[in-house]
């Protein structure tokens, strides 16, 4: 009796690879040749294809490998391609075999082992849960639908339009299937799954606020202070990342946390404990932008009854003709030296937070405009100390801040967000 050869599993969700028993399959050449873009197709349209036959028409091969380029045979290029991957696929150690099966214009993988990939158990999960009754059952292959999901299908070809696609449609089932799986978990209070699948949810889509549902579960849980640090991790990443504060309901959620934490009794010593800086630290102090939002207005109401002077100073970082920056690894480098420029040519009593990627708000108590323009020089010369030609890529704008929010001020401040013109 001739041996079961081994089975093959292929990974599409997060990253592509493939294993044929114990062995990883790795190719010499490049993974984003056109060999290995064939055989994500391939395999991909005869296991997860929507159509009643599995496989993928002549046409639409040649255009989903081709498509973009122009070649006088493409015909030829796709023989070629053909014959490339099969010859790839035995020197990366699988068995002898034709693999690639053509019948009536439809191209199909065929194989001698079982293959497995992880978007048809997806799929197959998905499907098995809309024909279930049962709540639980039904729950049951949606959770391990979303367990299986480890990230964007295919994303070192998501630039590809056949991939483009598909990812938007298993990223929008995926989230269906979340939303109803972390409802039902609530429903029967089984919290730390949720915390689970959106942990794991919060790293793929990190814009998506899965972070809610997680600091939600964490609340019902009674770990406010978990909680509390989770949200100040993601408010910080959305300021500095984005650009732009949480949404409402994560807003509500941080006051819920507060509100909660507040009752929560603790000696004196311990509150003295937990307000003090971790370390001493020389330079101005950095805050994130919710927290330099309170400062602000605390300073706005102390002015209102001394007088001090205060002035709110924004520093730019452009392309040096005053437009925004494109280049996002050059962005990234210079916001990372003026953060560092500001906090050391600051006093520990002023305070600054970044309110873009290309921006930083500094708050500069009991100084007034001339020491203002000194202080930016004392800046400009930090951040270019090492590349003189920086220079030209920082601006800067200066208001009081008691004139802040007249109509005139390039820089208003509404509700829970500072607004540059």
């Amino acid at each position: 009796m001739e041996k079961e050869l081994p089975e093959l599993k292929v990974s599409m969700l997060g990253r592509f690879s493939m294993t044929y028993g114990e062995q990883t399959v790795s190719f010499k050449r490049n993974t984003a040749t056109k060999a290995v873009k064939l055989l994500q197709i391939l395999l991909h349209e005869s296991f997860c294809g929507s159509g009643e036959q599995a496989g993928i028409p002549r046409t639409e091969l040649l255009e989903d490998l081709f498509g973009r380029e122009e070649l006088s045979n493409v015909a030829n290029n796709l023989r070629v391609t053909v014959h490339r991957l099969k010859k790839m696929l035995v020197e990366a150690g699988l068995p002898e075999y034709d693999y690639i099966k053509i019948e009536n214009g439809i191209y199909r993988w065929d194989s001698p082992m079982k293959v497995r990939i992880d978007v048809a158990d997806f799929l197959d999960l998905l499907q098995k849960a809309e024909k279930e009754t049962e709540e639980r059952k039904k729950m049951d292959f949606l959770s391990r639908a979303c367990r299986l999901y480890r990230g964007e299908f295919l994303p070192s070809l998501s630039g590809e339009d056949w991939v483009i696609v598909n990812s938007v449609r298993y990223k929008e089932r995926y989230g269906e299937a979340m939303i109803q799986v972390c409802e039902y978990l609530k429903r029967q209070r089984e919290y730390e799954q949720i915390v689970e699948l959106t942990s794991t949810a919060s790293e793929i889509y990190p814009f998506d606020e899965w972070q809610s549902l997680k600091i939600d579960a964490l609340m019902c849980m009674n770990h406010y202070k978990e909680a509390y640090q989770f949200y100040e991790e993601t408010s910080r990443m959305f300021f500095e990342e984005l650009g732009i504060s949480p949404s409402e309901k994560m807003m509500d959620q941080f006051k819920e946390m507060s509100a909660k934490m507040s009752r929560k009794y603790q000696a004196a010593g311990e509150i003295k404990e937990g307000l003090k800086e971790a370390e001493y630290e020389n330079g101005a102090f950095y805050c994130t932008l919710p927290s330099f939002r309170d400062g602000y207005r605390l300073i706005r109401r102390i002015i209102e009854r001394n007088g001090q002077s205060v002035f709110l100073m924004v520093c730019s970082l452009t392309d040096g003709k005053g437009r925004p920056l494109e280049s996002r690894e050059k962005l990234e480098v210079l916001s990372e030296n003026l953060h560092l420029a500001i906090k050391g040519s600051l006093r520990r009593g002023d305070s600054f937070t970044k309110y873009s990627p290309s921006q930083f708000l500094i708050l500069l108590v009991g100084t007034n405009q001339e020491n203002c323009d000194i202080i930016f020089r004392r800046i400009l010369d930090k951040f270019s100390s090492k590349h003189k030609s920086w220079k030209q890529n920082l601006e800067y704008y200066v208001s009081s801040v008691a004139d802040v929010e007249n109509d005139n001020s390039r820089l208003h401040f509404h509700r829970n967000e500072f607004h540059w013109n």
